[in-house]
């Protein structure tokens, strides 16, 4: 039988060999989850032997790992601006750039303010969650093509006990009504791109979630051909977006008439976020 220590050596040793980035952390991390044990207690504990089946389950976890399957796949586990959800290989595992869409939402909506938000391609349902467990008077619909993806929207919506509309939907066809705020993280990859993506994301996430087409925009633009449609007057519409379209998307939009068009960078300094708002009347030129 396996102590811990050896375990844990087992497990950075094989994710070296096949090249895994961040290995040595994933190896931890698979441990962590399948013994449900922390850093503190391993310390103490190193020489300890593992139960058998726990050793046997983190092995078959680290051999998966080393196919390049995302670590959130195999623990069905993501955190997302403070909050944990449930991933599979139907949605995009959220990433912490995101949280950068997150936040500037609610800069623009106080806290005692009732407002119909409107997540676009939601997947997973992180985005529109993560907005409405800091916004109690808020209330939100999530939109996405994927049946698959929005059954993890509602897995999530129901173990975060945050009530929201999830709708099937290709971008507006099935949508009724205005909103306050559309947020949306669309496809965004131009398809000459994804090919060369690591292999976790090229392989293992949903295509669909990942290809914007010949020039990465076309999600935005079509967004745009319809939202002053479903935005109320003076409503928001935020978009994340690559780190080479700030401006290609601040154009768009400024072109369809919104104004008060800004950039937002991420922690990382690079473009991430493009917000604007419809003019009074609600309409767009």
């Amino acid at each position: 039988m396996d102590s811990y220590k050896e375990l844990l050596d087992f497990g950075k040793e094989y994710l070296r060999e096949k090249k895994i980035e961040n290995g040595d952390l994933d190896a931890w991390l698979l441990m962590e989850y399948v013994c449900k044990i922390s850093r503190t207690w391993y310390f103490v504990h190193e020489e300890d032997q593992v139960k058998e089946e726990e050793s046997r389950d983190y092995r078959k976890l680290i051999r998966k790992r080393g196919e390049h399957i995302p670590l959130q796949q195999l623990t069905h586990e993501a955190y997302f601006y403070g909050m944990r959800f449930y991933v599979d290989e139907n949605v995009l595992a959220p990433r912490p750039d995101t949280e950068t869409l997150v936040e500037e939402v609610l800069k623009e909506l106080p806290g005692d303010q009732e407002a119909e938000i409107l997540d676009m391609c939601t997947g997973s349902g992180c985005i529109l969650l993560s907005i409405l467990a800091n916004r109690e008077k808020a209330q939100g619909t999530g939109a996405d093509l994927s049946e698959k993806a929005l059954a993890v929207a509602r897995r999530n919506s129901r173990d975060c006990q945050i009530q929201a509309r999830w709708i099937h939907s290709d971008l507006f066809e099935n949508i009724r009504g205005k909103y306050d705020i559309i947020v949306s993280n669309p496809p965004y990859i131009r398809t000459s791109v994804i090919q060369g993506l690591m292999e976790e994301v090229r392989i293992h996430e949903p295509y669909m979630a990942l290809d914007g087409h010949e020039d990465g925009v076309f999600f935005y633009r079509s967004i745009l051909e319809q939202a002053g449609n479903y935005l109320k007057p003076e409503g928001l519409l935020a978009f994340e977006i690559g780190y080479d379209q700030g401006e290609t998307v601040s154009s768009l939009m400024k072109d369809r008439g919104y104004k008060r068009v800004k950039i937002v960078k991420d922690l990382a300094g690079l473009d991430r976020v493009v917000t604007g708002r419809i003019n009074q009347e609600g309409l767009y030129v």
